[in-house]
């Protein structure tokens, strides 16, 4: 991947991500809400919904960009035609690699941020200097073998299917998509894939938001699906699935629209002016 590439991905990424994670922020506090161990009202209700929303701020740039420069980079890396049928292999390789990276930015953002917003009376600053003082580093980074394992199924569907479609609209077209295509096609995919991995984002949740020193605070997934399936049942593993679907469906259809479209700016610009 060139510099050019290179530069298109970091801020195309990074723009996609600060467009979706602030527009779809009180979606993501419901969801977290009704995945919580002390239950939607007592976290906060609907009171509050923009509480952690500095945390999410900061470090959605960086981490959508770091996410898709690995993306881009990994796609090109392999050398895999377009032709092949090996090529939904290229983007799940693609995808995962993406989000082990991602993750190093996003998690000590998102423990920020839910604890912010089922506790919307404290500051996220505050919050921030808690968990270093009483925790640690590592308490910034309870729940990263969570989320890599949320995220990365999650990839698995969401990146392949989106290619796929993409691919597919513009064989019918017999020209490439455009970007609001691009959103469509995203927008479907990222639905299909929070329904499916919904499970894992509330054992993410609980572990991130479970006290410190806690079993669930160790970080077992296993362990978290099992006292979430032994308390509430399979009611309990699919909480917030219908905001969660309905944030990440909107989520898809702005990021990766909004990353089609950036990017095909940056790269057109940069081709102008060399």
């Amino acid at each position: 991947m060139d510099r050019l590439g290179f530069t298109a991905s970091l801020v195309a990424g990074g723009v996609a991500g600060v467009s979706v994670d602030l527009i779809l922020f009180p979606l993501d506090t419901i969801k977290t809400r009704l995945q919580s161990p002390q239950g939607f009202t007592k976290a906060g209700g609907f009171r509050g919904i923009y509480a952690g929303v500095p945390s999410a701020a900061i470090g959605s740039f960086p981490n959508a960009a770091a996410f898709f420069i690995t993306y881009e980079y990994v796609k090109w890396f392999l050398h895999i035609d377009s032709s092949s049928y090996l090529m939904p292999v290229k983007h799940m390789l693609a995808a995962s690699a993406g989000e082990v990276v991602a993750c190093l930015i996003r998690v000590p953002s998102e423990v920020v941020k839910q604890r912010a917003q089922v506790s919307a009376s404290s500051r996220t600053f505050q919050i921030f200097s808690n968990i270093l003082y009483q925790e640690g580093i590592q308490g910034l980074y309870r729940g990263y073998r969570s989320t890599v394992l949320r995220e990365i199924p999650f990839s698995l569907v969401q990146f392949p299917l989106w290619e796929s479609l993409k691919a597919l609209w513009s064989w019918r077209q017999d020209h490439v998509v455009d970007s609001w295509q691009s959103a469509v096609c995203g927008a479907f995919a990222g639905g299909v894939a929070a329904a499916v991995t919904t499970p894992l984002d509330v054992a993410k949740t609980r572990i991130m938001l479970a006290k410190a020193g806690s079993s669930t605070a160790s970080g077992n997934v296993l362990s978290a699906l099992h006292g979430v399936w032994r308390t509430q049942g399979p009611a309990g593993l699919f909480a917030g699935v219908i905001p969660r679907m309905a944030a990440i469906s909107l989520g898809g259809f702005i990021f990766l629209g909004a990353y089609d479209k950036a990017r095909s700016l940056m790269l057109e610009f940069g081709r102008e002016n060399p």
